[in-house]
C-alpha cells in the first residue's frame, strides 16, 4: 500500500477530479450520495488519512466527538456499552472523526461537573451512551455543543436520541413465551431505573394484555438499586414458569441463582434476555434474547452528530432501530397437546 495517499491518487483511481474527491470526503454538496460512498470506500481501501490538523485550522473544528458513558455502566462485569463505544469509534473514524471516551464519574454527575474535554475545547459534540440523570441532562443543555443520546431518551422532546426498539423487542419475545404455553411470566428489572428498562416492561405488559393475562405485581422483580448497582434477586413464593429479563447480564445472574436453588433451565423455568451481548453466549444453556443492532445505531448517531455540527439548528428527534430475536436453548415449550 502506498504511503501518504493523496486526493489526486484517489481521483485518478476512480476517474474523477481532485475537487470531487475533496467534496466527497468532506461531505460537501455537488456530489451524489452514491459517488460519495464509493469515494470514501476507495479512500479507506487505499489507506488515505485525513489531515486533521489542516482541516481543524480551516474549519475551526477539532474533529473529535466526546462519547460519555456513566461509570455505573462500565464495571468489570459490564461490557455492553464499551462494545458500543468501539462500534461508534469505528464509524467516526470512517468519517474522519475520532471518538474520545469520557467515563462520567458519579460525583461529577451529581455535582453537575462538565467533562474536561469540553472545558478544554477538545470536542465538537457529544454522544451520551447510557442514561444520565435528569439534572445532568439539563446541564448539558446549557452548553453550545450538539449532543445525541444513545440507548435512552428523555422527556425533553427536542433532544435527539437513537434507541433500540425496546418496546417491540420485549413485546415480541414475551409473545414467543406465550406461544410456548407460558402464562405465569415474570419481568426482571427496576422499571424506574432507565427509559430502556421501562419501555421493555411496557412491551412485556402489552403482550400480557393482548393475551388476557392479568399482570401479577409480585412478578415484577427488582434487579438494581436507584444508583444502578445490581442487588440480590428476590423471587416470589409462587414461582412463574418463565422470566423476561431486561438484559442478558441479569438473565445470566438469574439462571445462576435458579441453579443454586436446584432448578434447571429450561426444564423447570424458561428465561429470556435482551441485548445479545457476551452474557447470552456464556450462559448455559445459551440464552434466547433480543439482539440490539449496535452497528446501525452507531451509524445513525454518527450521522446525526455530524449533521448537527454542520447545522446547529438540525433536529432529528427520537429514532428507533429494530432488533431481532436470537433463538437459543433457554425456552421450553410447555403447551399441552
Amino acid at each position: 500500500m502506498k504511503n501518504n495517499v493523496t486526493m489526486r491518487d484517489i481521483a485518478e483511481k476512480i476517474g474523477v477530479s481532485s475537487v470531487t474527491v475533496s467534496k466527497a470526503l468532506n461531505d460537501k454538496e455537488g456530489v451524489s450520495d452514491e459517488l460519495k460512498e464509493k469515494i470514501k470506500q476507495l479512500a479507506e481501501k487505499m489507506g488515505y488519512r485525513f489531515n486533521t490538523a489542516a482541516r481543524s485550522m480551516k474549519d475551526g473544528l477539532s474533529f473529535n466527538i466526546g462519547v460519555i458513558i456513566p461509570e455505573r455502566f462500565t464495571g468489570l462485569a459490564q461490557s455492553f456499552y464499551l462494545n458500543f463505544y468501539q462500534s461508534i469509534s469505528r464509524v467516526l473514524e470512517e468519517q474522519g472523526y475520532y471518538g474520545i471516551l469520557h467515563i462520567l464519574r458519579a460525583e461529577d454527575e451529581d455535582g453537575l461537573k462538565l467533562p474536561r474535554i469540553y472545558l478544554e475545547q477538545k470536542v465538537d459534540g457529544f454522544i451520551i451512551l447510557g442514561q444520565i440523570k435528569k439534572p445532568y441532562i439539563k446541564k448539558l443543555q446549557t452548553v453550545e455543543l450538539p449532543a445525541v443520546f444513545m440507548d435512552f431518551y428523555d422527556d425533553e422532546s427536542h433532544m435527539d436520541a437513537v434507541i433500540t426498539d425496546n418496546f417491540y423487542g420485549a413485546y415480541d419475545i414475551t409473545n414467543y413465551l406465550i406461544r410456548n404455553g407460558h402464562e405465569k411470566i415474570a419481568y426482571v428489572g427496576n422499571i424506574y431505573s432507565t427509559s430502556s428498562i421501562q419501555d421493555r416492561f411496557l412491551g412485556y405488559y402489552k403482550s400480557l394484555l393482548e393475551h388476557h393475562i392479568k399482570l401479577n405485581e409480585k412478578y415484577i422483580l427488582n434487579d438494581r438499586d436507584n444508583h444502578g448497582k445490581y442487588i440480590e434477586l428476590e423471587l416470589p413464593e409462587e414461582l412463574p414458569t418463565a422470566f423476561v429479563c431486561n438484559c442478558d447480564q441479569v438473565a445470566h445472574i438469574l439462571i445462576a441463582k435458579l441453579k443454586e436453588m436446584g432448578y434447571s433451565v429450561p426444564d423447570d423455568f424458561s428465561v429470556v434476555g435482551f441485548d445479545n451481548d457476551i452474557y447470552a453466549t456464556i450462559t448455559e444453556p445459551g440464552l434466547t434474547t433480543v439482539e440490539v443492532n449496535i452497528e446501525e445505531m452507531s451509524r445513525t448517531a454518527v450521522v446525526f452528530i455530524h449533521e448537527k455540527i454542520r447545522d446547529k439548528d438540525k433536529k432529528h428527534g427520537r429514532v428507533q432501530i429494530k432488533g431481532n430475536i436470537i433463538y437459543r436453548d433457554s425456552v421450553k415449550n410447555i403447551k399441552k397437546d
